[in-house]
């Protein structure tokens, strides 16, 4: 039941628009949104769309007053070619949701065999009767690959069915200007260069306006029909292809879509695609569907999420999981964007989300999918040389705010480009990559450069006083306090890159001094500065309050007074559309979890009494604004044994678009608050962290739950874990034996055999078999 998501089947706009972005389907390479083939005749807004990972246009950046540092230009993810659309004649008359009556209607996503459909028994204004029954997938095996199939049933008439179906190149990006985190303008950013019909294909193709990329469309259609007669036509923007079907049979049209850009296919993007389309000439759309399906078991088998006993939350946590995987980046010139490839929210830019929320549940369970995404931080490094330099730093590499190839592309630095964190984020996964798979290659051949640039960073923008490394003027997670001194969060993630740092410059001194070598000399490292983030690390200032007994947020949070939420209207949140960002920044109020996160990630650095009170005080001065933040605070509050706050913030976070909490799932869903959802559950109820010291867990379960299994990947071991009421079963499924941590108490799980470690009040010994 959990494996399909039934969507509303209320026509009216916001459940249309919702259900266009929980209708998303995708491969990482190409997603089109949940549009109606056949629209919505004007009658309500769409935001119809198709778009491809990386594939952009630069926009200029205008500013009243533009000063040193502030970027030109900025990114923007495309709408690209419209080959959706699809209409429908029965006889003289347009299928219309709209029109006539809809005698039954369901629309479903089938989220363990890949494809998406509408099922449909439509009585006609005139009173003809038809069943229609829409499939649509986004391949998994075929990048490129986008194609439809609609089948058509006549029930009590032998009309004839006309199918009249379009590739449209004439596309605009959606914007709203009263949005400050969607596009308020340059939608027109495509031009059509070519329209053609030839060797049965529909061929557009698109040149951006500014960067020159290229995308474009082959498009194929069949019929399987008694009789038809096919008719095409081009326009200056579009290829127009009409099949009439004789009427009395059920008739069905098959449409393929292949997507090729300059970036994946060099210039010859249009042969390329007619090269794929020639490949999969004789492929049926079932046979698509069971490519679809195997290609979802091998995945299922390593990322499914079990709970027992609870079905909405068991549908949230593999809805975020597939849109995850539908949205992930899995080529060189790729990531996972804010919105992934369901939207155009943040203009399809990468964030510090895809290091910190998001790929975890790609380096437990898919690593090969993780890694792609630490490479492509790697290919823009030379980009975060060059940020560093342009904001006043000698050496060391600042990775952009929000990004797709490398720029900044963040026009407001206060919360943009001085969250300095970023590059210490960077770090953080990388050195989480290396600790679960002990990838050594890539420690000595990427890892060590990242760390070593990043943490040379730290050394410019800190500086020693009274004995302590203190960071000046940064922005933390929290987007309501910015522009602050020693931001706890930066402070801590900054010891541990720096630390890091030089752990791995030793290493390479020891074992690999070669590879050392040429590093110094692509860098120009001196032998002093191993030394100089080891002293900064050990010396770094952690701020804290005496009085509270918290990690103090920064500097002066603690100085300012505190914004009263509790009587701030209900219609005033979001408080970044409401209030000026000066007014929050003199306030104690957090848009989302920042001293907590660094709890999280490095809960080794405080002791328990700090963590917990630092926990009761900023979650009462929290708004969540931010879909990054319910995630951390039910992981944290599983920590701390608070089991209800646990359990209601994890149900914030796995029904976030789902019950569109934020209001705004139709510009495209949080990608970062789906990876909160599996860390929730993994981190959070699982209470598994990644460490120096090897793999620890602290499993619990909701007292609403029957049972939660899930798999993990660690070091070339599979474990599966299943958590019960009264007892925890690992077994060790690949690999060989490996010891863990088990609620601070050591274990050893032996390869091939099933560890059950019973509770009844404490913990009984473990018992093997």
């Amino acid at each position: 039941m959990t494996w399909k998501l039934a969507q509303s089947t209320e026509l009216d706009n916001p459940n249309l628009l919702l259900s266009e972005s929980l209708l998303t389907l995708g491969n990482g390479y190409l997603g089109v949104r949940g549009n109606f083939e056949e629209g919505y005749d004007g009658q309500f807004k769409s935001i119809r769309g198709t778009y491809i990972n990386a594939f952009h246009d630069e926009t200029e950046i205008k500013y009243g007053e533009r000063l040193h540092g502030f970027p030109l230009t900025q990114q923007k993810m495309l709408n690209v070619i419209d080959s959706q659309t699809v209409e429908v004649y029965i006889g003289d008359e347009r299928f219309s949701l709209f029109e006539g009556e809809v005698l039954s209607f369901e629309r479903n996503l089938h989220m363990d065999r890949g494809f998406a459909e509408r099922i449909i028994r439509w009585r006609s204004p005139q009173g003809r009767e038809t069943r229609l029954h829409f499939r649509r997938l986004v391949s998994f095996t075929v990048k490129e690959l986008f194609a439809i199939d609609i089948r058509v049933e006549p029930l009590n008439h032998s009309e004839q069915v006309v199918f009249f179906s379009t590739v449209n190149g004439d596309v605009s990006n959606y914007v709203d200007v009263n949005d400050p985190r969607l596009a308020s303008g340059h939608a027109k950013r495509l031009n059509v260069t070519d329209i053609r019909y030839e060797h049965g294909l529909s061929l557009v193709r698109d040149t951006t306006m500014i960067t020159n990329l290229e995308v474009a469309c082959a498009t194929a259609t069949a019929v399987k029909a008694g009789s038809y007669i096919h008719a095409q036509h081009t326009k200056h923007y579009a290829v127009e292809e009409t099949y009439e079907c004789a009427g009395g049979e059920p008739v069905t049209f098959t449409k393929f879509n292949v997507y090729t850009d300059t970036l994946r296919h060099g210039n010859g993007l249009v042969e390329s695609g007619i090269a794929i389309q020639d490949l999969q000439r004789d492929t049926k759309f079932d046979e698509l569907l069971a490519a679809q399906r195997d290609y979802l078991d091998h995945f299922w088998s390593i990322s499914d999420v079990e709970i027992d006993g609870d079905t909405e939350l068991q549908e949230g946590i593999r809805f975020s999981l597939y849109q995850l995987l539908q949205s992930v980046g899995k080529d060189p010139y790729s990531n996972i964007s804010a919105k992934g490839l369901s939207g155009e929210g943040y203009e399809g830019h990468y964030f510090w989300d895809t290091e910190i929320y998001m790929l975890p549940a790609f380096l437990m369970t898919q690593p090969d999918i993780a890694k792609n995404l630490l490479l492509h931080r790697y290919a823009i490094l030379d980009n975060a040389r060059m940020r560093a330099r342009v904001m006043g730093h000698d050496k060391g590499a600042l990775f952009p705010w929000r990004t797709i190839t490398g720029p900044e592309s963040s026009a407001y630095f206060p919360a943009g480009t001085a969250q300095y964190h970023i590059s210490a984020d960077i770090a953080y996964s990388y050195i989480q990559y290396y600790l679960v798979t002990q990838d050594e290659e890539f420690l000595r051949k990427e890892m060590a450069e990242v760390l070593f640039e990043t943490a040379r960073f730290w050394i410019e923008v800190g500086h020693m006083k009274d004995g302590k490394f203190h960071i000046d003027s940064v922005t933390g997670p929290d987007e309501y306090t910015c522009i602050v001194n020693n931001n706890y969060y930066t402070n801590v993630m900054a010891k541990h890159n720096l630390e890091w740092a030089g752990k791995v410059y030793r290493l390479l001194e020891e074992e690999h001094s070669g590879r050392l070598a040429e590093l110094v000399k692509k860098i120009g490292l001196d032998s002093k500065e191993p030394g100089e983030w080891e002293e900064a690390a050990t010396h770094m200032f952690l701020p804290y309050d005496e009085i509270l007994k918290i990690n103090a947020q920064d500097d002066s949070f603690l100085q300012k007074k505190r914004w009263d939420l509790e009587n701030t209207p209900k219609e005033k949140f979001p408080l970044l559309l409401h209030y000026h960002p000066l007014t929050l920044y003199r306030y104690q109020v957090l848009k989302q979890a920042d001293t907590v996160l660094a709890h999280f990630l490095l809960e080794d650095e405080e002791s328990l009494e700090t963590i917990r009170n630092s926990f009761d005080y900023y979650e009462d001065l929290t708004t969540h604004d931010s879909s990054l933040s319910y995630c951390v605070y039910g992981i944290m509050a599983s920590r701390l044994g608070y089991r209800d706050k646990a359990y209601r913030y994890f149900k914030e976070t796995a029904r976030l678009d789902l019950d569109n909490i934020h209001g705004n799932t139709k510009d495209g869903l949080h990608m970062a608050s789906m990876g909160g959802t599996w860390l929730s559950i993994v981190s959070g109820f699982g209470g598994l962290r990644v460490k120096d010291s090897g793999l620890s867990l602290n499993p619990w379960l909701p007292e609403n739950w029957d049972g939660l299994g899930f798999r993990v990947r660690y070091q070339d071991r599979l474990i599966k874990v299943r958590v019960e009421s009264e007892r925890v079963i690992y077994t060790l499924i690949e690999g060989e034996d490996l010891p863990i941590t088990h609620h601070g108490r050591d274990f050893v799980l032996v390869s091939g055999r099933e560890t059950i470690i019973q509770w009844n009040g404490q913990e009984d010994e473990a018992l093997i078999r």
